[in-house]
């Protein structure tokens, strides 16, 4: 009997001390890991949406991913002298972390997230629509990511399987040709065409996330980038055509850069970078990959560098005087400023207050949804620098958009940042017609629906006798007063090759010219008149931006680009493709 009670005693304790280890042995949900989580539909959704997060950092879009290949471009410079600089006079010694080096790091971020979820949504159980639907978003992510790396970086490694992180050997990747880099790109893209529903189907699931628009439109993008008008032609047809949704241009081309619902995300945008409306994020601001804070800010610091220092901004980028100057040498057909003026450049326009009545953005006075903080006392266009001087910018900034009365620098302003609009799309076309067939009625077309949004008077096919005549107005006149101060006019100078013709490099020096001289100058600038231009001081090779050195020092398989040995890019340019001559 004593026997027996020992006996179940010690297997009441072994009983118990195995049901504590049962009670403890459980999952933190806090600390969980790469290899723990993403198998089920749910926990994907969260993973794609952190792949979203990765693209509103300061190196992707919420400010040097954005500035940076506006500052490169023909119509922004640097007004600080400082910040950018290097990147304004595309000479930087790959030893500055703003431009060589945080791009690199948030764009890689965002590829490592989208290879994680495309190493687990094929493997995990859920309806055909959500996992087209997931992969399609991540596809369409990581393509835009690489699109960054290889328009920033010329050559950068290929990572497309998530596996390979778990290896030394393959971590330390080399460089991908960047003809390799775009086929991935290509191939990333057309799967998000085919997986993901246009933005008519989508419905508000669509909002904010990309659809096969988007795709479509990145795709045309991409090809263009490799003078592949035929393809290209194709897919703008079919975006045009409705058949990855309905997209129209905006009666009020302001329209695409106001904050708030009524706007973000409109009928014209393909894709946008979402942020929050200004005043309603946290207090923490997320400038790197290790702040994730759940009180970030959830705005963008592009406000920051575009507006005027006058208006509580840095100040660090301005608008050319050539752009000022381009919309002033043709005017609406009643003959008003082109509106688009008012929302690109923030110079006074005795003009903005004498009408009334009129259904434009570009008076405020005639707008109800405007209280004209800016507009009520200004006599004199704002400095962008109060020392350096330059006229400030006004897109995605709240110089227009009178919301509050001063700006507070940092990651705040939240006004979407419309990555690709149907404007976009129409030009595009356009150029491809041109490109395919010569000057044509089509191609005309195309680019009269956006000159008609601003009330210009339509363009005639008799004014063009060459393709060249076209591609200038197109290169020179449409695109730049559609789309000035916004990101992408660095990588259209790219694929023109205006970097390997010597005519076309002095045409960018012109552009290029600036006046250091304290006021927000609006004067057409030659040689003898200007203090300097970005271009003047172009090194062979930095029409790319060199990889960080330490990077190089870091990776014994990575090796410079075009930009670290000061290569001319010219004669592969011009071995594939052509240069177009200037035409007047």
């Amino acid at each position: 009997m004593k026997s027996l009670k020992i006996f179940l005693t010690m297997l009441a304790l072994i009983v118990g001390m195995t049901a504590c280890d049962d009670a403890l042995d459980v999952t933190n949900p806090n600390n969980q890991s790469t290899y723990d989580f993403g198998d089920s539909e749910s926990e994907l959704e969260e993973a794609i949406i952190a792949c979203y997060n990765r693209i509103r950092l300061e190196g992707t879009f919420a400010r040097v991913g954005y500035t940076m290949d506006a500052v490169r471009g023909d119509e922004v410079w640097n007004s600080s002298q400082q910040w950018y600089l290097d990147y304004d006079n595309l000479n930087s010694p790959g030893t500055i972390e703003i431009g060589d080096l945080w791009i690199w790091r948030d764009c890689y971020h965002v590829v490592n997230r989208t290879n994680f979820v495309l190493s687990k949504v094929f493997g995990v159980t859920m309806s055909d629509a959500s996992k087209n639907r997931i992969a399609g978003q991540a596809y369409f992510l990581r393509a835009l990511a690489y699109y960054e790396l290889a328009t920033y970086y010329q050559t950068v490694p290929l990572f497309t399987d998530y596996e390979e992180y778990s290896d030394i050997n393959t971590m330390y990747a080399s460089n991908s040709t960047q003809d390799e880099v775009f086929d991935q790109i290509e191939n990333d893209l057309t799967n998000a065409m085919q997986m993901l529903p246009s933005r008519d189907a989508g419905g508000e699931w669509a909002k904010g996330r990309a659809t096969s628009g988007a795709a479509a439109g990145y795709l045309a993008r991409a090809l263009m980038f490799r003078h592949k008008f035929s393809d290209a032609y194709t897919v703008l047809k079919d975006i045009i055509a409705g058949k990855y949704g309905h997209y129209e241009l905006k009666a009020d081309y302001g329209d695409n850069f106001r904050e708030g619902p009524d706007y973000e995300n409109n009928s014209e945008s393909l894709f946008e970078v979402q942020f929050m409306d200004y005043g309603t994020g946290g207090t923490d601001q997320e400038w790197t990959p290790v702040n994730i804070s759940s009180q970030a800010t959830q705005g963008h610091a592009v406000e920051s560098n575009y507006a005027s220092q006058q208006l509580g901004s840095w100040g660090d980028l301005a608008g050319s005087p050539w752009l000022y100057n381009l919309f002033k040498k043709e005017n609406c057909t009643d003959g008003r400023l082109d509106p688009r003026l008012y929302w690109t450049l923030v110079t006074y326009e005795a003009e903005y207050d004498s009408y009334t009545g009129q259904i434009t953005a570009a008076y405020p006075n005639a707008d109800p949804r405007s209280n004209t903080v800016y507009q009520q006392d200004m006599t004199a266009s704002p400095l962008s620098n109060t020392t350096q001087g330059g006229i400030s910018i006004a897109k995605f900034t709240n110089a227009r958009n009178n919301i509050y009365s001063s700006i507070t620098t940092g990651l705040h302003c939240g006004i979407n940042l419309r990555l690709m609009r149907y404007s976009d799309v129409l030009l595009r076309a356009a150029e491809c017609e041109n490109e395919l067939v010569g000057p044509t009625q089509t191609a005309i077309d195309y680019i009269n629906q956006v000159r008609r949004r601003v009330a210009l008077p339509d363009l005639q096919l008799s004014d063009f006798p060459t393709a060249d005549h076209l591609f200038e107005q197109i290169a020179n006149v449409e695109r730049p007063k559609e789309f000035g101060c916004e990101n992408g006019r660095g990588i259209d100078i790219l694929r023109w090759g205006f970097f390997y013709d010597e005519a076309r490099l002095n045409q960018l020096v012109q552009h290029g010219y600036y006046k250091l001289d304290g006021t927000a100058s609006t004067d057409e600038l030659t040689a003898e008149t200007a203090s300097a231009s970005s271009f003047q001081y172009y090194y062979k090779g930095h029409e790319y931006f060199p990889i960080y050195q330490s990077t190089l020092n870091a990776n014994p398989n990575l090796v410079g680009n075009s930009a670290n040995k000061n290569e001319d890019n010219g004669p592969a340019f011009r071995a594939k493709w052509q240069v177009r001559p200037i035409a007047n």
